[in-house]
């Protein structure tokens, strides 16, 4: 059983081309694809941020420029708009840049989003993290906890890797990594399978992983060790399988909503969303 230690780091794969959004992501990542004002990895540092981490590592691509330069003071906006009614609307971004760390590691190639958690081990160290994808824009209307921030507590109790899931349709399980488990808690499950993207017919059951993880340092020595699966490429659940069998992984059933802002139709449900919530 791993020492206690508050999570303080948050780990965000930003290495994919988005080529569902083409030509919009050509020259323009799609974590910063706006939904209204705000791009997409805004909300999942805001996210991070809320649940207590204040260190943002950031696992970046070629093109991708436009992430650091979100996170950074740009002098020329900041002199032209100075003493103006637009001034405020920096409000929230500065206050991410002076609260939080910003640090980048780039993936030379795209071998899956095991191979970028493991890019990310200069960034981390030996200590617990989250992981955040940022086309998961996830939202709790009823409650202040984002779902990151109830993965926390879950993870205080338990000292163990979580993954975040929600009951998907059965034809949808080829797009997903899909676990089954024993519920010990309301909505909390100790994983005993997972799958990646199988078919409705062999899917052990319709709860499918998204894009929020707190993983425990191990799990770093896992992923060197896991053969590349679906796609040839390593697949983190394939070595969340093994850390299963090891130890324990625990499934949370979260509290909110969550949209597929990697696909256009997700994107736009977003949008809408937010809008209304203006």
């Amino acid at each position: 059983m791993p020492s206690k230690q508050s999570i303080k780091k948050c780990l965000f794969p930003a290495a994919g081309y988005g080529t569902r959004f083409l030509p919009a992501t050509k020259a323009t990542p799609k974590e910063m694809l706006p939904v209204l004002t705000k791009p997409l990895i805004q909300y999942g540092v805001e996210e991070a941020l809320q649940a207590g981490m204040d260190t943002m590592a950031i696992i970046t691509g070629r093109g991708k420029r436009a992430i650091e330069d979100h996170f950074d003071i740009s002098y020329e906006l900041e002199h032209q708009i100075k003493d103006t009614s637009k001034e405020s609307l920096l409000n929230e971004i500065r206050s991410l840049i002076s609260t939080c760390t910003f640090s980048y590691t780039r993936q030379i190639e795209m071998k899956g989003l095991g191979h970028a958690i493991l890019t990310g081990e200069t960034l981390i160290g030996n200590q617990p993290f989250a992981v955040i994808l940022a086309d998961d824009l996830c939202d709790n209307e009823n409650s202040n906890d984002g779902v990151l921030s109830q993965m926390v507590k879950i993870y205080e109790k338990y000292q163990c890797s979580i993954v975040a899931i929600e009951e998907i349709p059965m034809e949808n399980t080829n797009k997903y990594g899909v676990i089954s488990g024993n519920e010990i808690e309301d909505g909390i499950f100790v994983i005993k399978d997972m799958v990646e993207k199988p078919d409705p017919k062999d899917a052990p059951s319709n709860l499918a992983i998204i894009g929020r993880y707190i993983l425990t340092p191990d799990i770093f020595d896992i992923i060197k060790n896991t053969k590349p699966g679906i796609g040839g490429e390593i697949q983190i659940t394939d070595a969340l399988l093994t850390q299963a069998k090891q130890n324990m992984v625990l499934a949370y059933k979260f509290k909110g909503k969550r949209f597929d802002c990697g696909s256009v139709d997700g994107f736009v449900e977003a949008t809408n969303y937010f809008y209304e919530k203006m």
